[in-house]
């Protein structure tokens, strides 16, 4: 009586089978890479009300952190707050804006990815040098000591959009102090201010950029001025990828 054995070539092959099944493993057991983290800037003139927005986004994405006081002491240097977004994570730095400390700012323009540049909109006259069209707005003389500090905010935005390392970086004007009597509407700031830096000499021409209206001390209009920039840094992700943690 003959025996014949057939051996198949198709066995079980444990070392090979074991090959197969590692990338579905390391799938399954390896955790997803964490949210990136973009980089803020938070710049204006000094009494503009940077720290006491900061304050404020920390009280609207962080409940249990306190609200924002009413007055709060100049910054000197930076305070720096952190945001988590269900898709990433945005660290605001609020920079200083005395004049002695506002050459430090282009030390954190190479990284930043979007910049927010808060106007105190009650110090800034009429909101348009010389009144808007050349005429006289809401009773005040043109030029002089009438228009506030909107000169040499003109010329600090200026200066921030000259340099090359803000080029092509997201940039949102922040119109505080909307809620006080005497503040100049968006509209004016937004042909009076943006669009005259926007078109001068120094301007970075076109860029990605918005004007909104605010109120730092009351939170008006802080989820939105957020959900633009989440959504701007991740539209320039390509040319300024997030930072992973």
């Amino acid at each position: 009586m003959s025996i014949s054995i057939n051996i198949s070539t198709s066995q079980y092959n444990p070392i090979a089978s074991q090959q197969k099944q590692i990338p579905l493993r390391s799938a399954i057991t390896q955790p997803p890479p964490p949210p990136p983290e973009f980089s803020i800037l938070l710049l204006g003139l000094d009494n503009a009300g940077k720290t006491t927005l900061l304050s404020q986004i920390k009280s609207h994405y962080h409940p249990s952190r306190p609200a924002p006081a009413t007055k709060t002491v100049p910054t000197v240097g930076q305070n720096v707050a952190t945001i988590d977004l269900p898709d990433m994570y945005l660290k605001v730095w609020d920079i200083g804006g005395q004049e002695s400390l506002r050459r430090l700012w282009q030390s954190y323009y190479a990284s930043c990815h979007a910049i927010i540049f808060l106007v105190d909109s009650t110090d800034i006259g009429s909101g348009v040098e010389g009144g808007l069209d050349g005429a006289d707005i809401g009773g005040t003389s043109a030029g002089g000591e009438e228009d506030g500090r909107l000169a040499e905010c003109r010329a600090v935005l200026e200066s921030v959009l000259a340099h090359q390392d803000t080029s092509g970086v997201p940039l949102l004007v922040l119109a505080n102090k909307q809620d006080r009597e005497d503040c100049v509407e968006v509209v004016r700031i937004k042909e009076g201010l943006v669009k005259r830096v926007f078109e001068g000499a120094r301007g970075a021409g076109i860029r990605d950029s918005r004007v909104l209206p605010c109120s730092a001390l009351t939170g008006a209009g802080v989820k939105e001025a957020v959900e633009w920039v989440r959504s701007r840094v991740v539209w320039n992700k390509e040319a300024r990828p997030g930072v992973l943690r």
